[in-house]
C-alpha cells in the first residue's frame, strides 16, 4: 500500500463539536436572512434619466366598525355577518359591502345589504346604499363582489304564513351600478326551494 503524500487532515472524521458548529452557522444564516429584506417589487421599471416617485400605498376599504346600519335591534345589537370589498363605482376607491343582521338569540332574523363608502370629512364610512332592506324578511347565503358587480343569494317567503324558519325561495340576484344608482337583476331560471 503507498502512503498518500498529504498527511491525514485531523478533521476527516465528524465529531459532536462539528455539527454543533454547523448547527450555529446555519441558525445565524437564518436570523441574518430574516432581518435583511429585499426592497418592494415592481412591475415596471423605471426608464433611464427619469425620476419616479413612490405610488401611494392602496386605498383601504372602508371599515364597518362604528358603522350606526339602520335596524331596530332593541336591546341586542347589530352584526355584520358577511362583507365584501371592491371599487364599484370605478372611481379609485374601494367600497365595502356588509351583510347586516340583528344578533338575535332565537330565530333567523332578517339581513341588511348596504354599500360603504369611505368618509373624506369625519373619517367615519357612510351608508350609501341599501341593497336589501330588512322589512324584506330575506336572508342572504352568498356573497360575492366581481367586475363591479355584487352577487347574492337570497332566501325569502313565498307568503307571511311560511315561518321564518323555513324559507321557501331562493333566488340569485344581482346588483350593477350604472352611473347613478345600483340595478338589481334577478337570472329568469330563479326558483323555489
Amino acid at each position: 500500500m503507498q502512503q498518500s503524500a498529504v498527511p491525514e487532515l485531523a478533521h476527516t472524521h465528524t465529531r459532536p463539536i462539528h455539527w454543533v458548529a454547523t448547527a450555529t452557522a446555519v441558525a445565524g444564516v437564518v436570523a441574518l436572512s430574516s432581518l435583511v429584506q429585499p426592497g418592494s417589487a415592481t412591475a415596471a421599471q423605471a426608464a433611464t434619466g427619469t425620476h419616479t416617485d413612490s405610488a401611494p400605498a392602496a386605498l383601504a376599504p372602508p371599515s364597518t366598525t362604528g358603522v350606526d346600519f339602520p335596524l331596530q335591534c332593541g336591546p341586542v345589537r347589530a352584526v355584520v355577518a358577511k362583507k365584501a370589498t371592491g371599487d364599484l363605482d370605478g372611481d379609485g376607491k374601494p367600497e365595502t359591502v356588509a351583510v347586516v343582521h340583528c344578533d338575535s338569540a332565537m330565530g333567523t332574523p332578517p339581513d341588511g345589504v348596504y354599500v360603504l363608502t369611505g368618509s373624506t370629512d369625519s373619517g367615519t364610512p357612510r351608508i350609501v346604499a341599501t341593497l336589501v332592506d330588512p322589512k324584506e324578511r330575506l336572508t342572504v347565503t352568498d356573497l360575492s363582489l366581481h367586475t363591479r358587480t355584487v352577487g347574492a343569494t337570497l332566501l325569502g317567503y313565498s307568503s307571511d304564513a311560511v315561518p321564518n324558519c323555513c324559507p321557501d325561495l331562493k333566488t340569485p340576484v344581482t346588483w350593477h351600478w350604472d352611473g347613478r344608482a345600483f340595478v338589481r337583476s334577478t337570472p329568469a331560471d330563479a326558483h323555489s326551494v
